[in-house]
């Protein structure tokens, strides 16, 4: 038995909520879940800046009581009370010769992929398709500095994952429920054109998997559209 049962704090849409559900659905950790937006009320609550996720782990009986933010820290711990099955590498994964090397990948796509898959190509291109007022070559247009940090940032990353598999070979790690949100998003827009056969491989793989299944409604990839 597991020590704590959880809520996530985070509605699906946010693909750094859906890194952490990915997490527990694999794990088979169950968990409740309050969809709520960055910056809302609730956010604030349990962030200090208002990010999501937040994991709310009952301490004692207590709901609540601890307060587990940042998607990083919080693949740490879920990986450490359950260990099995394990998100993380070895020496050998791939082509990894030390186990940091996931972690650098995770803080690779957490700061530069972010950034570079939503902010700076899917969020503005569903903004202004929803808007309807610009043809889709004025969207390209306007996006079109945004699409090449883009192809910057998957040339960057696709170089650092193994050739076939997994990012890390046949081994399944927080690699791929780090990146696997953002890319998802990005394959729900024209802009896809721009992920390599490798990528839409390791996709294809990747929605395979149950928990990115269970963990699909609410999201841009499955038609919903900005909460």
């Amino acid at each position: 038995m597991y020590p704590a049962p959880f809520t996530v704090i985070g509605t699906p849409f946010s693909t750094f909520t859906r890194t952490i559900t990915l997490g527990l659905h694999y794990k088979g950790l169950p968990f409740n879940q309050v969809r709520v937006l960055p910056h809302s009320e609730t956010a604030d609550e349990y962030h200090p800046f208002g990010y999501l996720p937040t994991l709310a782990i009952e301490v004692n009986g207590r709901e609540g009581t601890l307060k587990l933010r940042e998607s990083n820290a919080i693949a740490r711990y879920l990986d450490r009370i359950a260990p099995q099955p394990s998100l993380c590498i070895c020496a050998g994964d791939g082509h990894a010769v030390i186990e940091e090397q996931m972690w650098e990948f995770v803080s690779m796509v957490a700061s530069y992929g972010f950034p570079a898959v939503e902010t700076g190509v899917v969020k503005p291109r569903v903004a202004l398709n929803d808007e309807g007022k610009a043809t889709d070559a004025e969207i390209r247009e306007s996006i079109r500095p945004g699409v090449e940090r883009l192809r910057r940032f998957l040339t960057v990353i696709e170089e650092a994952m193994s050739p076939e598999g997994y990012v890390f070979g046949e081994k399944l790690s927080w690699a791929d429920f780090f990146l696997y949100p953002l890319l998802a998003d990005l394959r729900a827009i024209p802009e896809s054109e721009v992920l390599s056969e490798r990528m839409l491989g390791w996709m294809e793989s990747m929605d395979k998997l149950d928990a990115v299944k269970a963990t699909a409604p609410g999201t841009l990839s499955a038609g919903a559209r900005p909460p």
